[in-house]
């Protein structure tokens, strides 16, 4: 078994198409189909479930694509120490950043960042915390800003900042004049929420299964800027970050009866490397939230 052959493995797992893969890695596909059926051969198990249009692993290709993934990671991971060490490398930051706290916390911190350190490049994907988390296992973000709690035991967190979930309505609803708002009064109006795996959906789905609530949700949307003028126009209500309607005009936050407060943390894999651009960025952002 070699790393070339792994990276094969990993492709035709993550594309679940001869052609794709081959595709992707530049290479002829009789000529990956060979080098699949030689490690298979090496490891005396089948990997793949084969038919006409598309395959699957077999349980024993399920547990060799979590090993191998870790193996070209720490691959990729000591190429990167040592170009560092012979001054070869600039360095990039891949960051992922949910879209309330990448929009209205982030932004002046990234270009702080920029104007410190000139050289270094910034890649930032926006997602939410469950798909953050699980690209950091993967080994496709060097770090990701995520809720801070249940955090997986393979993830490093550095604590960040503190902010409240407030429910969020506009200037002429009829709720908008409440100092405060129980979760029963919340989900009896029409939502306008972000999908699934967002800590912002999270905290919503939590609520509604300890109280045994059932959502009216109208509108799905990831989309922030959608989320805010759906709420202005009256259509629905929503629930964010209060930083969020510090910066937007007509919207007005209620805080919840029972506060609702979220931890945000920085996150990176425990046993990954962190290279000299990610280390600078994680004290840039932990001097600028001090």
């Amino acid at each position: 078994m070699n790393t070339r052959l792994l990276t094969y493995f990993v492709t035709l797992a993550e594309t679940e198409n001869f052609t794709r893969a081959a595709k992707r890695l530049h290479i002829a596909q009789p000529a990956l189909s060979v080098a699949i059926k030689k490690l298979e051969q090496q490891l005396e198990f089948p990997l793949f479930h084969r038919n006409e249009r598309k395959i699957s692993l077999t349980h024993e290709g399920e547990v060799l694509l979590k090993h191998a993934r870790l193996i070209l990671q720490q691959i990729d991971d000591a190429n990167i120490a040592m170009a560092e060490l012979k001054g070869l490398e600039k360095g990039e930051v891949k960051l992922g950043v949910p879209s309330m706290l990448g929009s209205y916390f982030f932004p002046e911190i990234l270009m702080g960042f920029k104007s410190q350190y000139p050289n270094l490049k910034l890649t930032i994907i926006e997602a939410g915390t469950q798909s953050i988390r699980q690209m950091l296992l993967d080994g496709e973000l060097d770090l990701g800003v995520i809720h801070n709690e249940d955090v997986p035991e393979r993830l490093e967190t550095e604590h960040l900042i503190t902010s409240q979930m407030v429910a969020v309505v506009s200037e002429g609803h009829h709720l908008a004049s409440l100092q405060d708002i129980g979760f029963e009064d919340f989900f009896k109006e029409e939502l306008v929420m972000f999908k699934p795996g967002y800590f912002h959906r999270e905290f919503i789905d939590e609520v509604c299964q300890s109280h045994h609530f059932i959502p009216k949700i109208s509108f799905e949307t990831n989309l922030l800027p959608m989320i805010l003028n759906i709420v202005r126009h009256n259509f629905a209500i929503s629930a964010l970050l209060e930083l969020v309607t510090e910066h937007e005009k007509g919207v007005i936050p209620i805080p919840f009866k029972k506060p609702v407060y979220l931890n945000i943390a920085m996150a990176w894999r425990k046993n990954g490397y962190l290279s000299l651009a990610d280390r600078a960025f994680i004290d840039f952002v932990k001097k600028q939230c001090k």
